[in-house]
């Protein structure tokens, strides 16, 4: 390249003419047009073309990236069917083990009424509870008493209680008659089968309940002889808030 800093613009000038200088200045500026005007035109076609095919594979991957977002969309709505249906299925479950433990239950019941060869002779006591009422200090009970005799005869008789707990720090026993209004006559029981019996009892203030003891008095009748059930229950085990 360094002739051609050897060219002098009057040399050429005064060799060729002013014509013919002329003529080639404008040959040169031409072909330098011409030629910057298509490595323009190729250099931009490159970058089109180069932007298309970065544009199509933006495209691709906008589709891939859809495609894959719909079946997470999918996989998620199949996950949250399956665990509702398997919380379902655990609902149903508990249900029907709820179910049986009732069943089971009741089964017991009446297998104690009816088939009493596999129990105890005598009267049975079940069921007992206490439950807190609207006024405080007052609690109603109720108690389930079954016959389980083979040759069931009419049992007859009455129901009796003692709340054992503290007062002012001194233990207390109270019996049926000094906190409720209800008779022997109102507990009083006459079936052949079972029977359920309420009653209620009101708390003096500050006592602090403790124990129960039920008592199941047959006095001796025509048909019956003397017979007394005595069951004792801890009051948290048998009081029931909900009840």
């Amino acid at each position: 390249m360094n002739w051609l800093t050897k060219i002098k613009l009057r040399v050429v000038i005064e060799k060729l003419g002013l014509f013919k200088s002329a003529l080639l200045l404008i040959l040169i500026i031409s072909t330098t047009f011409y030629c910057g005007y298509r490595l323009g035109n190729f250099y931009h076609s490159y970058q089109i073309n180069k932007i298309q095919k970065q544009s199509h594979q933006l495209e691709r991957l906008y589709t891939k990236l859809s495609i894959q977002h719909t079946d997470i969309n999918m996989l998620a709505i199949e996950l949250d069917v399956e665990k509702l249906a398997n919380e379902n299925s655990q609902a149903f479950i508990k249900e029907l083990e709820q179910a049986n433990v009732e069943l089971k239950t009741q089964l017991a019941f009446f297998e104690k009424i009816m088939a009493p060869e596999k129990e105890v002779n005598g009267i049975v006591l079940e069921d007992f509870q206490i439950i807190p009422t609207s006024s405080q200090q007052r609690f109603r009970f109720k108690s389930l008493v079954i016959q389980q005799q083979q040759n069931k005869r009419y049992a007859k008789g009455y129901i009796d209680l003692v709340v054992e707990g503290s007062l002012g720090n001194q233990s207390t026993k109270l019996e049926l008659s000094e906190i409720s209004s209800f008779t022997q006559k109102d507990l009083s029981f006459s079936f052949r089968y079972f029977q359920q019996i309420d009653g209620e009892f009101t708390l003096p203030e500050g006592f602090i309940p403790e124990r129960v003891l039920v008592r199941v008095v047959l006095p001796k009748g025509k048909w019956q002889k003397f017979n007394q059930l005595n069951q004792n229950y801890t009051w948290s085990d048998v009081f029931k808030e909900n009840g």
